[in-house]
């Protein structure tokens, strides 16, 4: 499934999905483990991998009977070149409003 960036930045707009995020980039981890280390229940960690993996930011892997969720790195990637895109644009406008450019 593809998805655009403002499904992959709307996924990431939520504090706990964000954590969550920045913990499985570190190391890919299983929901239990989510669970051990968040301050919400497992439905909750499940409800938001699922979010995150619609969004294109994860994937799993079966590791016996544990789904593992692992960063995906062609997410990352489309969510990289948007913000390269966009500080591209501001340095040009940064650079045209300090010469005077319209």
């Amino acid at each position: 499934m593809k998805t655009n960036q403002a499904t992959k930045l709307h996924a990431l707009s939520d504090p706990t999905r964000r954590t969550i995020f920045e913990l499985i980039v570190r190391e890919p981890r299983a929901v239990g483990e989510l669970a051990d280390e968040l301050p919400v229940s497992r439905p909750a960690v499940s409800q938001h991998l699922r979010v995150l993996k619609s969004a294109g930011l994860l994937s799993v892997r079966t590791e016996g009977t544990r789904h593992v969720y692992v960063a995906d790195p062609d997410g990352i990637a489309l969510l990289r070149s948007y913000f390269e895109q966009l500080w591209r644009n501001a340095l040009v406008a940064f650079k045209n409003a300090a010469e005077g450019e319209k």
